[in-house]
């Protein structure tokens, strides 16, 4: 089932973070439109950085997410977008895959959110409504799902200071 993207203003105060978004070139008219998408989104949450760094395709998006992850300062979190098409073979689900380990590791190991919206369609007629619309572009929710991080590993760095040892 398709989920809407809610539109509300968040319940704390606006966030002051650095987030990085690395995207895909390749199936660019979809990726863009997700880019926009969370873009906006992270201004309109009171984002003070947002860098974007484009790479050629959907697989070499964790290679940049880890360098991105070990910079200092750090990033509040990396947003990773990319859309990956079903083709003949299975290529694609294999991409998928990959980039999917691989980010995951990279969150665990750096304690960097990555936010995952690498996109893997069967049909090019899924990518519209996921990727340009309004109610349900996925790069408004990654966004979102940045900021909400943020916090979370802040109140979680916050009590890691509190506890003695």
């Amino acid at each position: 089932m398709l989920k809407r993207v809610r539109r509300r203003a968040a319940k704390a105060p606006p966030i002051a973070g650095r987030f990085a978004i690395v995207a895909s070139e390749y199936n660019a008219r979809y990726v863009d439109g997700m880019l926009r998408a969370a873009r906006e989104e992270l201004k309109r949450a009171g984002a003070t950085e947002i860098q974007v760094v484009r790479v050629p395709g959907a697989f070499e998006i964790p290679v940049v997410a880890g360098a991105l992850a070990r910079q200092h300062p750090g990033w509040d979190a990396v947003i990773c977008l990319g859309v990956i098409m079903q083709g003949q073979t299975s290529h694609a689900q294999h991409v998928g895959e990959a980039v999917t380990l691989a980010l995951s590791q990279i969150a665990v190991q750096s304690g960097v959110p990555m936010i995952h919206e690498v996109l893997v369609f069967t049909s090019e007629e899924q990518a519209p409504v996921r990727c340009l619309s309004r109610d349900f572009n996925r790069g408004a929710e990654a966004a979102q799902t940045a900021w909400r991080m943020a916090r979370v590993m802040g109140e979680v760095r916050s009590a890691e200071d509190e506890i003695p040892f």
